[in-house]
């Protein structure tokens, strides 16, 4: 069921105040009544709970019969409050979102539902992000966190990425230098072939897997995969998800104030840090490297030429079955 959470007066940490912050989240199982089978899954750039609620299911990863699951939609995706719903954000030219506003809004709506403890942080690429400023700013909050395919900040490699995406929107001539008037047609091309080519590996495209997707020809699913996917999201809330992509920094907030080491070091929660081994975004180096950082971290890499998308691998049935089989044996352990 889909809920709306509002919260007053809210503060983010660019500074400005929202009078109404909106959270809408989507729920799946029952609560058990002492409110401690909890999984928290965020949302992951461009998703809405829709779209990554597959593997909620009972033979899928996330199984429902014996976890209360929420879903939390990311500032910014579109469905919370984000600059295609508000005037005022899309308006508001010093207005960004980090993941301290995300991670602090969840927190509120968690005590909302009277839950003070997670067994599970789920979470794939900004989702991860996100269960890794929950495993630092609210320690005593989780049991486990399952992080795949994402860094608890954002690299100087993955930033040029970024960097071109937004270059390549706010060069379509519909952007005025604040916003699009129109749709960005040429940036929205540009943009859905750059992410083409970071999302996969080169390994995914040597060997044509796309056409066992049914797809006709690498400019069939071009077209039909990645444009379509993305010019499905207002382009204003592209660019604001990727600047709080780009801002993701586990240490940059007011408790660890940049000591980036103290933040990974203080996460309590058993981890479980599962990369894919062709990521080109986040990759399996610099996850492990964090891996190290954490105390009770166990790393455990998806190989798989699939690059990013092993993640995510709703497309991918050897991939999903070793997510499954990783993650059940986690909780249960």
């Amino acid at each position: 069921m889909t809920h709306c959470f509002t919260l007053k007066n809210f503060e983010l940490q660019c500074g400005v105040v929202l009078s109404e912050a909106h959270l809408i989240y989507q729920t799946y199982g029952e609560l058990n009544d002492s409110h401690t089978n909890v999984i928290l899954y965020p949302t992951s750039y461009g998703a809405q709970h829709t779209d990554i609620e597959w593997l909620i299911r009972a033979d899928g990863i996330l199984d429902p019969t014996r976890w209360f699951i929420i879903i939390p939609n990311m500032f910014g995706n579109g469905l919370s409050s984000s600059p295609s719903n508000s005037t005022y954000i899309l308006t508001k030219s010093e207005l960004w979102f980090s993941h301290f506003d995300n991670i602090r809004a969840q927190k509120k709506l968690l005590e909302h539902l009277g839950i003070e403890q997670l067994a599970l942080i789920y979470g794939w690429s900004m989702g991860a992000q996100q269960a890794y400023h929950w495993g630092a700013l609210y320690s005593d909050r989780m049991s486990k966190i399952v992080s795949l395919c994402g860094t608890a900040r954002t690299t100087d490699h993955n930033k040029i990425f970024l960097e071109s995406l937004r270059s390549a929107l706010r060069a379509d001539p519909t952007w005025t230098g604040t916003q699009f008037e129109g749709i960005p047609e040429r940036g929205l091309q540009t943009f859905a072939r750059i992410y083409a080519s970071w999302a996969a590996s080169q390994a995914f495209y040597r060997e044509g897997l796309y056409y066992s997707l049914g797809y006709t020809s690498l400019e069939d699913y071009l077209v039909r995969f990645w444009e379509v996917s993305y010019r499905k999201r207002d382009p204003h809330n592209l660019l604001v998800m990727i600047d709080t992509w780009l801002r993701c920094d586990v240490s940059n907030n007011p408790i660890y104030q940049g000591d980036y080491q103290r933040a990974l070091g203080s996460i309590q929660a058993k981890t479980l840090v599962m990369p894919a081994t062709t990521d080109l975004y986040f990759t399996a180096e610099d996850c492990q490297i964090e891996a190290k950082i954490i105390p009770n971290a166990e790393y455990k890499p998806i190989i798989s030429i699939w690059g990013h998308r092993a993640g995510n691998p709703y497309q991918n049935p050897s991939d999903e079955a070793f997510i499954r089989e990783t993650v059940r044996d986690f909780l249960d352990t």
